[in-house]
C-alpha cells in the first residue's frame, strides 16, 4: 500500500506506539495513541499529503502496528483511506 501522507491514520486511528524512539519497542516504552482526532506525537508536518513520521527510518519500525497497517489490494496500490481523505480535502478547497 502506498501511503498518501494524508495524516488520517496518525490523527484518527488507535495504535500502540513507541514513546521514546531512542529506546525502541521495549517494556515500559509502549503507549497508546488514542486517535479520535488526537495527533500522534511522531507525526511531522502540517499539510495533508505532505505529512511524514519521525520513526519510519528506525530499524525497529517494522515491528510496529503502523508498519503492519495495510489493505487487501496489492502493495503498490494507493491507500484507499488516504485517497478518500485527499478527495474530501480537495472538494472542500474547491467549494471556497
Amino acid at each position: 500500500m502506498q501511503c498518501l501522507r494524508c495524516g488520517y491514520c496518525c490523527h484518527h486511528l488507535s495504535a500502540i506506539i513507541v514513546d521514546d524512539p531512542q529506546l525502541g519497542p521495549c517494556d515500559g516504552n509502549l503507549i497508546l495513541h488514542a486517535g479520535g482526532g488526537e495527533r500522534c506525537q511522531h507525526l511531522q508536518g502540517d499539510t495533508p499529503g505532505k505529512y511524514s513520521c519521525r520513526v519510519h527510518n528506525y530499524e525497529w519500525y517494522e515491528e510496529t502496528p503502523c508498519f503492519d497497517f495495510g489493505q487487501v489490494e496489492s502493495s503498490d496500490s494507493p491507500c484507499r483511506l488516504g485517497k478518500c481523505q485527499m478527495e474530501k480535502l480537495k472538494c472542500r478547497v474547491e467549494k471556497r
